[in-house]
């Protein structure tokens, strides 16, 4: 797809833990509501932001991430993790984005089986 990092963070001892990525390593633990994916776990609902240099309490993880998407994964009502898109452009996700994401995470939700979070 051609994005700068995508992975998914795995709910595990009250943060996320890096779970499956492509990409650089990132930040391997983020707590309930800090930066982007926090907050989209925190909301239970999909975050776009546009430039992360402008979005508060943002987790500078790579300084080459320029925009992001954060789609939360739910199971029985409860997020058990989030897949996190990085692109290195600018304002490179949109709504489209967002629904085909969101049909994607839909999905793996149905046969959803926790990957191991990396320890690191």
């Amino acid at each position: 797809m051609g994005f700068f990092w995508v992975g998914f963070y795995i709910v595990k001892d009250e943060e996320l833990v890096l779970g499956p990525l492509q990409g650089p390593i990132a930040c391997t633990r983020i707590k309930k509501g800090k930066g982007v994916c926090g907050q989209a776990w925190e909301r239970e609902e999909s975050i776009i932001v546009s430039d992360l240099d402008q979005f508060p309490g943002h987790i500078a993880c790579s300084s080459a991430s320029k925009s992001k998407i954060v789609v939360p994964v739910m199971v029985n009502d409860e997020v058990v993790g989030v897949l996190d898109v990085d692109s290195n452009v600018l304002s490179d996700f949109d709504d489209m984005d967002r629904r085909f994401l969101e049909r994607l995470v839909g999905a793996l939700e149905e046969t959803w089986v926790t990957p191991v979070a990396l320890d690191i």
